[in-house]
């Protein structure tokens, strides 16, 4: 069973910068596996913030925060990073890292496993 472990959100001050991670275990090989990040805020549904390719560490980051978020991964500690930056009061959400073995995908529902997130709270 693969299991997703997020880590590093907090409480920030508006222009502040985060770098929560994503840890992942129990897998046999992420060799065609796509690592996402998505965040859900109260009463919105989950929005998909970026993506990468664990083998070749391809990226495709969402228009709404390309400016200031970026996502990266350390391959030998099996871990993803989403670099916040410049963080405003409407990023305020909680983030999860969610995986599918397969290609890219932007919906939530084509993502099986999820982790159970982490809280960001930005004031302003």
């Amino acid at each position: 069973q693969v299991q997703l472990i997020e880590a590093g959100g907090g409480v920030v001050q508006a222009g502040d910068s985060l770098r929560p991670s994503c840890g992942v275990s129990g897998h046999t090989s992420l060799s065609n596996y796509v690592m996402a990040w998505f965040r859900q805020g109260p009463g919105t549904e989950r929005e998909f913030l970026a993506a990468i390719n664990w083998s070749v560490g391809s990226t495709y980051v969402a228009d709404s925060v390309k400016d200031r978020f970026t996502i990266s991964r350390d391959k030998a500690k099996n871990t993803v990073y989403l670099q916040m930056n410049n963080l405003k009061p409407e990023d305020a959400a909680r983030y999860y890292c969610a995986a599918r073995d397969g290609g890219l995908r932007v919906g939530a529902s084509d993502y099986p496993y999820w982790g159970q997130g982490t809280q960001v709270t930005v004031s302003s």
